[in-house]
């Protein structure tokens, strides 16, 4: 069970850190809802709108908000988050008083020690069976256990199996017809992004992102048949670079789900 924010930041330093950020009336520093939006998709690009599960557990409040956040989303993104509303707060002369601060700043940043040195699972949210299958069931049950063993550079092959299959789905879901055997995935997630182009009207900044996403998903042929363990290869892709991997292949895959969802609503 993941930790709450209380557990996350013990009382010792919670006083001093909840001041820093000025959230003991609700608030965050001199933030909006829309610069708060703003300032979440500018430090990190996310979106609170689309990832609204790390954002929706303890109220509507930016404070509230914030504290969701912090316990729900991996360690050292809120760690790269603290860091960088610590820099707004100095730009902006957000301060407290004189006799306060270097007393604030040194509990803050052991807060944000804390965080950057958790070493957090890789997040399986984005791996689910779409579709009734024994074989699917059996392909998300074995990516996650090489992921919670700490082998992303083992499951490597089955994450490009696994998209293979995701936009064989999305494109026969959504009236593309079938996939042929052969296709690969580039041109499976090809034609559903143009499915999406077609057929409802998407914001200019989540067009761009999932046509990127061609490009990253293209690379992903050559890293399967040449750097894992789906052939007899000599060299394998070392575990930093396959989490990095995962985590950016599983952030598409999250967004597209999202997207996915508010496009094709009846």
């Amino acid at each position: 069970m993941s930790k709450t924010y209380e557990q996350l930041i013990p009382r010792a330093e919670r006083e001093k850190f909840e001041k820093a950020l000025g959230m003991d009336s609700g608030y965050v520093l001199d933030f909006s809802d829309k610069t708060v939006n703003e300032f979440f998709y500018d430090a990190l690009k996310i979106d609170p709108e689309v990832e609204s599960r790390y954002f929706n557990g303890r109220g509507t409040s930016k404070a509230k908000r914030l504290r969701s956040f912090i316990e729900r989303a991996p360690a050292p993104v809120v760690a790269r988050l603290l860091r960088e509303l610590w820099d707004y707060r100095s730009s902006n002369g957000s301060s407290g008083s004189v006799a306060d601060e270097p007393a604030i700043q040194g509990s803050y940043f052991i807060t944000v020690g804390r965080f950057e040195g958790v070493s957090q699972d890789i997040d399986t949210s984005a791996f689910e069976t779409f579709e009734p299958s024994e074989t699917l069931d059996e392909l998300v049950a074995s990516i996650r256990r090489d992921l919670d063993a700490k082998k992303p550079h083992a499951a490597l092959d089955r994450l490009h199996t696994y998209c293979m299959k995701r936009f064989a789905s999305l494109v026969r879901k959504h009236g593309g017809g079938e996939c042929g055997h052969d296709d690969p995935l580039h041109s499976r997630v090809g034609r559903y992004v143009k499915l999406l182009g077609t057929q409802r009207n998407l914001t200019q900044m989540s067009e761009r992102i999932i046509k990127s996403s061609i490009s990253v998903f293209e690379s992903m042929n050559d890293l399967r048949n040449n750097k894992s363990l789906a052939h007899d290869n000599p060299d394998l892709v070392d575990p930093d670079e396959a989490r990095f991997i995962f985590d950016s292949v599983t952030a598409i895959l999250r967004f597209i789900k999202s997207v996915d969802g508010r496009a094709f609503e009846d």
